[in-house]
């Protein structure tokens, strides 16, 4: 009985309820979307070599894993995995702020900043990361919004989106959002997984900062493209 007690305490469900199990959950799972979001930047940036390069590379997406797996089965074996990361790392950080608001329910006093811009915009930056991916979603994904609509046709579906002037300025503030929390949410998730240290701070703040400033150039090269009407 003592072992059965002992196991429960310290099984994944204790781990989860506990604060360290939270914040590892939103660690990992905040590794697993930037390693998406690092390869869904790289196959967008295939529209500057055509029409045929992002189209081909977005019909190749449907075929992966073939003739094991059926069509378009990867890309919802990946859409299921990167939903159950949100999942986690949406609630773990919700929960994690109702605990720190929780322990402080009074606020500090001092009105002098504690933490970095980007770290006090964390919360409101997972908002409108939220809210865009429904967004996004729905005008490149299910193309309910997108003035064009043509399935097949990612290159000419995403050049009608960013001309109409709103979508593209909600892509690129949803991106300078991205970038604040990749910067912290890389260096906090190292920290939470134990991967600092006083020889390694440097290089995860720098490899922080860099990651942000690629994403964040990267994903905004291609509105601002299509809105100067570099990519047409």
């Amino acid at each position: 009985m003592a072992l059965t007690t002992a196991s429960r305490s310290f099984g994944p469900r204790a781990l989860w309820r506990s604060t360290v199990g939270k914040k590892a959950a939103m660690a990992a799972s905040g590794l697993v979307l930037l390693a998406y979001l690092v390869a869904h930047m790289l196959g967008n940036l295939k529209i500057f070599f055509g029409p045929g390069e992002l189209n081909g590379y977005a019909a190749w997406l449907r075929t992966v894993g073939q003739p094991f797996l059926g069509h378009e089965w990867f890309l919802w074996l990946a859409r299921t995995a990167l939903t159950a990361a949100v999942v986690v790392h949406a609630t773990a950080a919700y929960q994690l702020s109702r605990r720190d608001r929780a322990a402080r329910p009074t606020g500090y006093r001092h009105t002098r900043a504690r933490t970095s811009y980007a770290t006090r915009t964390m919360r409101w930056g997972g908002v409108i990361l939220g809210l865009f991916v429904v967004w996004h979603i729905l005008d490149l994904t299910t193309l309910t919004v997108n003035p064009r609509a043509e399935a097949g046709h990612p290159y000419q579906n995403v050049v009608a989106s960013f001309h109409t002037w709103y979508s593209g300025w909600i892509y690129c503030l949803a991106v300078l959002a991205l970038g604040l929390h990749v910067r912290h949410g890389f260096w906090s998730a190292a920290q939470t997984l134990g991967l600092n240290s006083p020889r390694r701070d440097r290089v995860l703040k720098r490899t922080a900062d860099a990651l942000a400033l690629l994403l964040t150039a990267g994903f905004l090269s291609v509105p601002i493209a299509v809105m100067t009407g570099a990519v047409r």
